[in-house]
């Protein structure tokens, strides 16, 4: 079907900016489909792990998987019944990533031969990362808004950039050949 990169480019451009406008007018909606998207993730891993207890020769990874299978049963669970509290929770753990991450960064800055501007961008992202999980702490209800607004702008610049992209490289695989005739011909 999509036989080019260009009109893969096109077609992923096109949706991209399409799940981006939905976000950015609907972000409730949105905040709610990351909730139902992570219930069906812990209900896959919920079999996997039980595929993986049944699979097991020992009966102490049959019991382990079984549990972890069971939990994600229930986050699943929890997440369907009462997604409200689910999607504040997954603000919460994005919070604690970025501030993590954050860190992580602003330590990276102090590594061994890093340059003086290479050092100095590890700080500032590693201080925005830090300051952006602040705030999802302090305001997780925002938070999960604001998240659902990224989500939507990182798409409609991500959906610009692909189509541009497909567009420009469509440009150039037809025009490619017409240069390559002109140059044999002359």
């Amino acid at each position: 079907m999509l036989k080019s990169l260009s009109t893969s480019l096109i077609v992923r451009g096109i949706l991209a900016l399409a799940v981006g406008i939905t976000a950015l007018a609907w972000p409730g909606i949105t905040v709610l489909a990351l909730v139902i998207l992570f219930a069906v993730y812990a209900f896959i891993a919920s079999g996997l792990e039980a595929m993986r207890a049944f699979s097991a020769a020992k009966a102490g990874p049959v019991i382990g998987h079984l549990l972890l299978g069971l939990a994600d049963l229930a986050a699943g669970v929890i997440a369907l019944v009462w997604p409200a509290p689910t999607a504040l929770v997954l603000v919460l753990i994005v919070g604690a990533w970025a501030v993590v991450t954050g860190l992580v960064e602003i330590a990276s800055a102090f590594g061994a031969g890093e340059r003086a501007g290479t050092r100095a961008l590890f700080i500032l992202g590693g201080l925005v990362s830090v300051a952006f999980g602040v705030v999802l702490f302090a305001s997780p209800g925002a938070g999960a808004l604001t998240l659902a607004l990224l989500f939507g702008l990182f798409n409609l610049i991500y959906g610009a950039w692909a189509l541009v992209q497909g567009i420009d490289l469509h440009h150039a695989r037809t025009a490619l050949p017409a240069a390559v005739r002109e140059k044999v011909a002359a």
